[in-house]
């Protein structure tokens, strides 16, 4: 019985890209699973993000953020196809108020700033389209 319970969880797959290294990515939130013991409890989170339906502008808006390290607003306002275009904003969202998958994930973000933001890298695919979420602040 114990021997299966390592195949499934403990792949990391897409955690550890190249492209990821030389971000921010030294902090323990980007990218999901590792800074959860980091964060206090929270209800609320100050999310921004960027939603694209297409797979392929998701990516050239994440290389906009990762290699030519422009600010999280700019390439909002830049790809994101949502009312939230004035730099991604979302304002205060409560637990339960998001899609699944786009609360987990933004629940797991460590807090961050426009001009170095802390990022789901890979994006997070859900109903609406494909998001690249960050967070600016938790309560």
């Amino acid at each position: 019985m114990g021997k299966k319970q390592a195949a499934g969880g403990s792949k990391g797959g897409a955690k550890a890209k190249p492209a990821d290294s030389d971000a921010s990515a030294s902090s323990s939130g980007k990218g999901g699973k590792g800074g959860k013991g980091d964060l206090k409890a929270a209800n609320s989170v100050k999310v921004r993000h960027i939603l694209c339906e297409k797979q392929s502008k998701i990516q050239e808006a994440l290389q906009k953020l990762t290699v030519d390290r422009m600010s999280f607003d700019k390439v909002a306002e830049q790809y994101s196809e949502d009312k939230a275009r004035s730099g991604g904003s979302l304002g205060w969202m409560t637990r339960g108020s998001m899609v699944g998958e786009f609360q987990e994930a933004a629940f797991k973000l460590t807090p961050s700033t426009v001009g170095s933001p802390i990022f789901t890298n890979p994006p997070v695919k859900t109903k609406f389209g494909y998001h690249i979420i960050m967070v600016e602040d938790r309560k």
